[in-house]
């Protein structure tokens, strides 16, 4: 009850938080620049992320309602693995973008349009959709002998447990192809970065404190999302025993940690949209 308490408070705020960094850059004109897209376009992944599975996690935790209709399952599994997906690629696409501002910083706003950003954006929600729309359609014909799922919420695991089939095959599947998505994004993050700091030590003091205020947001989101998938890796491989608590515990911070954090983090270090904050407090104590 108590958990389920505290994911309702945490979902909350953090659609909140990611509808208000919308809003921000929407109505603020100054803020329709390629980066604050990607940024907006973090917060809408972060909404859909939340939203897929902590209505379920709640009912279950302080509701009691642990019954979910097959279609709807289905649905909501799509959801959470197209979010989770389209986090990576979207940080990776933010981390391209960090690259080509320190890179090129007078040939950035040309290389770089608003709309190549949202053509980029675009394409990225294809990939993520058609990426997990391979396991909706090898989960399809698969027969059923459980009608109760494992988890809190529904996802590609939980779904496919409750099949009568040997599990191997298809939870190689998704090993291979969730290694390649993770892999690919986090090297190519990687490498943004590596390439980042060798040109950093080429540069000035004033342009080093520059380029480390840009880039820290993007690191600490980063930092985020991968460090608790990476620990629900680990354990899993090393073949860690946990208790159903524990192991919903780490699944609910993966999905809610991030989404919380991310709107925070880009509210109070990115510049435009923190005086944005500060302006409606101010008009709010005035008045």
């Amino acid at each position: 009850m108590l958990v389920g308490v505290v994911i309702l408070i945490t979902y909350v705020l953090a659609i909140l938080a990611n509808i208000l960094n919308i809003f921000f850059i929407i109505v603020d004109k100054r803020l329709h620049k390629p980066m604050y897209f990607l940024i907006c376009n973090l917060a809408v992944v972060d909404i859909l992320y939340a939203s897929s599975s902590s209505p379920t996690m709640i009912g279950v935790l302080v509701a009691g309602i642990n019954t979910i209709s097959y279609v709807p399952c289905l649905v909501q599994m799509f959801a959470v693995h197209v979010g989770g997906t389209m986090e990576m690629l979207a940080l990776s696409a933010m981390a391209f973008d960090r690259l080509i501002a320190v890179s090129y910083p007078f040939q950035y706003h040309s290389y770089l349009t608003n709309v190549r950003t949202f053509v980029l954006i675009c394409i990225l929600w294809v990939v993520a959709c058609g990426f997990v729309a391979v396991l909706l359609v090898a989960l399809l014909p698969l027969p059923h002998c459980s009608s109760k799922l494992p988890y809190t919420y529904c996802d590609y695991a939980a779904i496919v447990r409750t099949t009568c089939v040997d599990l191997t095959h298809y939870f190689n599947m998704v090993s291979i192809m969730l290694f390649f998505i993770c892999f690919s994004t986090f090297i190519l993050i990687c490498l943004s970065y590596l390439y980042i700091l060798c040109f950093v030590k080429l540069s000035s003091n004033n342009d080093k404190q520059k380029m480390g205020s840009t880039c820290l947001s993007h690191l600490m989101v980063v930092t985020g999302y991968y460090l608790p998938s990476f620990i629900r890796v680990v354990l899993t491989r090393f073949g860690v025993v946990l208790t159903l608590e524990a192991s919903h515990g780490i699944m609910i911070g993966t999905i809610l940690g991030p989404t919380f954090l991310n709107p925070v983090v880009y509210c109070f270090r990115t510049k435009e949209i923190k005086c944005k904050i500060f302006n409606i407090f101010k008009k709010v104590e005035i008045s």
